[in-house]
């Protein structure tokens, strides 16, 4: 029955001209199930079952309220990285008493610190050699914090680890982003504009 429902559809296909429009869709129709299934694997694959939910970025509004009333570029990257400094202390020391959930809320916060001053240093004028230090700064800061993040996650219980291994891969393209204003076209020059 189902095979002359399909010869059926194809006679009326070809009666009216429609054979390639006829084959794409049900190549299509091949094709959805395998790509759904595809794209389940792939999540699957991304975040291992068991483990705890990531914490949330954002930054507590004395942090925020401090960091808007500064100003002058140097000394905010200061300020951010005195308080990525005290969110990290505190993680670490909430680790070692298996204070986890309030561990993640202070690395949750630690992350969304690191992703505001990347952003304003982003923001302000990168040919500037007093933002370029500041973004030379952050990565020297951020290479010490990377160790520290590996000893926390050495500690963890399993389900609590899969997160900061993902925040110690954030925290290394967060060194390179601070890097790369570094070699612009200040330091190589331009060779079209020579000739």
């Amino acid at each position: 029955m189902v095979r002359s429902f399909q010869q059926n559809l194809i006679g009326k296909a070809f009666r009216f001209g429609a054979t390639n429009n006829f084959r794409s869709i049900r190549f299509f129709f091949l094709l959805f199930p395998f790509y759904f299934l595809l794209a389940t694997l792939v999540v699957a694959q991304d975040e291992p079952k068991g483990v705890a939910p990531p914490p949330l970025k954002f930054l507590a509004k004395e942090e925020k309220s401090q960091l808007e009333a500064e100003t002058d570029v140097k000394q905010r990257t200061k300020l951010s990285l005195e308080l990525m400094e005290a969110r990290l202390l505190n993680a670490e020391t909430l680790g070692k008493q298996e204070q986890y959930r309030e561990m993640f809320t202070e690395l949750g916060s630690f992350h969304a610190l690191m992703d505001n001053t990347l952003d304003f240093l982003g923001n302000s004028d990168t040919n500037k050699g007093k933002v370029l230090n500041n973004f030379k700064r952050v990565e020297l800061s951020l290479r010490k914090y990377v160790t520290r993040l590996e000893l926390i996650r050495r500690d963890l219980p399993i389900k609590y680890e899969f997160y900061v291994r993902r925040l110690v891969r954030y925290v290394r393209e967060a060194r390179t982003k601070a890097v790369e204003p570094l070699f612009g076209e200040t330091v190589l020059p331009d060779n079209d504009n020579e000739k």
